[in-house]
């Protein structure tokens, strides 16, 4: 029995109040119980090897997700992917862009997402390999083949980049793409190998290919703001990089072309810089990326490590300096997907091979991100980021650039935030629940997730997505065609500024998302013990 005082830390969204307790001085592995006011909390575990495993969960959700063969349905899905539109000479042609993972529980398809999802899988193998086992195959099926898991699963999403820059196209001309499908997706609710959305040439038929073109695009009323190509060409570049170093010893083949691409794709960044959005259907959600400099610091340092060509290097911290602090940190709020990826890789990339003045000057542009979102979290929950759709992308990130920051400095100022929005995402929010799907195995967790697939095969199926995450309610009030399946079993806990319902209805708080699963790898495979 261990006693201590918790300090009061005033009320946060529905909770009229709230305590934290430290658990620091517990040493002793074993299973505790809190107990305040003789009411008796669930049963907390304690010890050394509780992250165990934990990384590789979460690649449960990623073979599920992927599109070509799939080890789920046991069979193919999308296999006639797809033809290009928006293109001036090209549109109707056929472009083989089969493979890659779906985005969320719709089955849109998009390079800015899965490039940055391939870079973290990548980056979480290459700085934690002892986090991952080798118990499936390369086409997901169970069953070692001498490469870990991950690294299987990087590879999947390399393959579909690599068709999604065809830059060695017999024409001679660089056509580099960034989305599959659109929101035409959404009007069946199928399963992927029997999706039956009607692009115009029928249903179960051709999906469309989108080209980047340095221009605003949308087929229908509805257009984005792109002006360049370089957010895109950076995440290519980057994961094309990382990808040629760690799969080197595997396949000098495909190295060797990931290794071209990068610098192709790198240089094409430089020529066009800019932003390339994702493409509006008919509804009016994209992702509206706004910036792209980091993506090109990250590509730059990445070619660095690849090549030790200092120019890259001089690229990358001028890159740097022009976004020191990812925009959105300190912010209340921000458009959907606005400062995309929501960490900046860059500057710890930047830090493994610079000077000792250049590693502590990019450290600094970590702590001041850190600082004004930790000058926002006074609450009891110990959290300071706005409540955005996929505000769970936005804590993995936080914790993310903390861990990254206190790993190349020792400063540990930020180590109570960093464990806070872990909590958050484990259970520790007013929900009481565990924003992973199936994880931690006995704990609260989501049951209605917002996937057909688990509507219809069971939420198992989904072990390991991310969810979204609570929302502002102002939000939540103002989407279109949203409503809940069932009374809301939070309602009394959904009093305050931020919701979340477990609710198969709910697209906004409750469905999983293949980035944000594939962003937590590198979170979950550090805090596994060696």
């Amino acid at each position: 029995m261990l006693r201590g005082q918790a300090q009061a830390t005033g009320s946060f969204a529905s909770c009229r109040s709230t305590f934290r307790l430290d658990f620091s001085a517990v040493r002793r592995e074993g299973t505790y119980r809190l107990i305040a006011h003789g009411i008796e909390s669930r049963p907390v575990r304690i010890g050394r090897g509780v992250y165990a495993g934990a990384a590789d969960t979460l690649l449960y959700y990623m073979r599920q997700q992927r599109s070509g063969w799939n080890p789920l349905f046991q069979t193919w899905v999308h296999n006639t992917d797809a033809l290009i539109v928006d293109h001036p000479t090209r549109t109707g042609q056929y472009q083989n862009v089969q493979g890659g993972w779906a985005d969320a529980a719709d089955y849109l398809q998009y390079v800015a997402t899965s490039a940055h999802a391939t870079f973290m899988m990548l980056m979480a193998y290459r700085d934690n390999p002892h986090a991952f086992a080798d118990d499936f195959d390369a086409w997901g099926r169970p069953g070692g083949n001498r490469i870990a898991d991950v690294l299987d699963e990087a590879r999947h999403g390399l393959e579909w980049l690599a068709k999604m820059f065809p830059a060695d196209d017999s024409s001679g001309e660089i056509l580099m793409f960034n989305q599959l499908a659109d929101d035409r997706d959404h009007a069946f609710w199928d399963l992927p190998p029997t999706d039956s959305s009607d692009y115009g040439w029928g249903k179960v038929s051709w999906r469309p290919v989108y080209p980047c073109t340095g221009k605003p695009q949308g087929l229908f009323t509805g257009k984005n703001r792109s002006d360049g190509m370089a957010s895109t060409a950076g995440k290519f570049a980057s994961a094309f990089a990382l990808g040629s170093l760690l799969l080197h010893e595997h396949d000098r083949a495909f190295t060797a072309l990931l290794r071209n691409k990068a610098f192709l794709a790198y240089d094409l960044g430089k020529q066009l810089p800019g932003v390339c959005q994702t493409a509006p259907g008919r509804a009016p959600y994209f992702y509206e990326e706004d910036n792209w400099v980091d993506d090109m610091e990250l590509a730059a340092a990445q070619l660095y490590a690849l090549t030790g060509r200092e120019q890259y290097m001089r690229d990358a911290l001028e890159f740097a300096a022009r976004e020191p602090v990812t925009p959105w940190m300190g912010a209340d709020t921000a458009r959907h997907y606005q400062w995309f990826p929501w960490h900046n890789n860059g500057h710890h990339e930047i830090a493994r091979k610079a000077s000792p003045a250049d590693r502590a000057a990019v450290a600094e542009y970590y702590r001041r991100g850190l600082q004004a979102v930790v000058d926002r979290a006074g609450n009891g929950f110990r959290v300071g980021i706005p409540f955005i759709w996929c505000s769970n992308n936005l804590m993995a990130s936080f914790a993310t650039q903390a861990l990254l920051y206190r790993q190349m400095t020792g400063d540990d100022r930020f180590r109570e935030y960093e464990t806070a929005a872990l909590d958050w995402l484990l259970g520790v929010n007013p929900w009481g629940t565990s924003m992973i799907i199936g994880f931690p195995n006995g704990g609260v967790r989501a049951k209605k997730p917002h996937s057909v697939v688990a509507d219809r095969l069971g939420v198992h199926t989904q072990l390991g997505g991310l969810l979204d995450g609570p929302v502002y309610r102002s939000i939540y009030q103002n989407l279109q065609w949203i409503r809940l399946h069932e009374p809301d079993e939070y309602a009394r806990f959904n009093t305050g500024f931020i919701v979340y319902h477990d609710d198969l209805g709910d697209y906004s708080t409750n469905e999983p998302i293949m980035d944000g699963t594939a962003n937590l790898s590198y979170l979950f495979a550090a805090m596994a013990r060696r």
